[in-house]
């Protein structure tokens, strides 16, 4: 572990003395260290999707099979060979860019208690930040809060909840089933407008209190995050957000 940390360690210093700014430097070794992880992060990324437009399927052999685990276990296993998805594989490329984030996040801080290295002076500051204290004026704590709410808009799951009651009947029965319809799809956006807010509002948070230029390479890896989830599923969650905003008013 402290040799992958010393490693890291030479490589931002390496960029450093390349690009004479701490600020390019740590922005540069992110486009790196991301593009490096494109081909484990992108096939990850395309059976994440998979598996979210497979969900409407899923729900009808719950639906079908009820409480028959079994035949629900070889129903879905049937449908995921049809599909050519492996549920498992996005769980070890995951957990492989967790530990390298606990890495970078070592390194970072390492070597933004440094003064300088292999001799040489290190001037810590990025236009009006000293990158190894956190940022007075919040900028990079907002950026970060924002940068993650847009990228957590663009992987929101759907939560429609499919119209299995017919809207066009006037009994009784069926106004009070459909209105429990209404209620669960309320409750469920409710419950993921509350959940979407909540790791922007965490990262924010954090942010504070990071040297800034952890705030730096946070903002640059989200937005680089960013870019790779519109190249795989486009503007989706985007545009289903703005026309749950858009219907949530028409309704008041």
């Amino acid at each position: 572990m402290q040799t992958l940390i010393s490693f890291v360690i030479e490589s931002l210093a390496f960029l450093y003395d390349l690009t004479g700014n701490l600020g390019v430097a740590i922005l540069v070794f992110t486009f790196l260290v991301r593009s490096i992880l494109l081909p484990i992060t992108i096939p990850t990324l395309k059976t994440s999707q998979k598996m979210k437009d497979l969900q409407p399927e899923l729900k009808k052999l719950k639906d079908i099979h009820g409480k028959d685990k079994t035949a629900l276990q070889k129903a879905q296993t049937d449908l995921y060979k049809k599909y050519n998805i492996n549920p498992l594989a996005g769980c070890i490329p995951q957990l492989v860019q967790l530990g390298l984030l606990i890495l970078l996040y070592q390194a970072l801080i390492s070597f933004l208690k440094l003064t300088e290295i292999h001799g040489v002076q290190i001037d810590p500051q990025f236009f009006w930040l000293d990158l190894t204290k956190p940022d007075q004026l919040y900028i990079f704590p907002i950026l970060a809060a924002i940068s993650q709410l847009f990228l957590s808009l663009l992987i929101m799951p759907p939560t429609e909840t499919p119209d299995l009651v017919s809207n066009t009947s006037k009994k009784k029965k069926i106004v009070v089933e459909n209105k429990k319809e209404e209620n669960m799809a309320d409750m469920a956006a409710s419950i993921q407008q509350q959940m979407l807010f909540v790791m922007p509002i965490m990262t924010g948070f954090i942010a504070l209190s990071f040297p800034s230029g952890l705030a730096l390479y946070w903002v640059a890896t989200t937005v680089f995050s960013i870019g790779q989830q519109v190249h795989v599923s486009g503007w989706g969650g985007i545009v289903l957000y703005y026309q749950r905003v858009v219907n949530k008013i028409k309704k008041k």
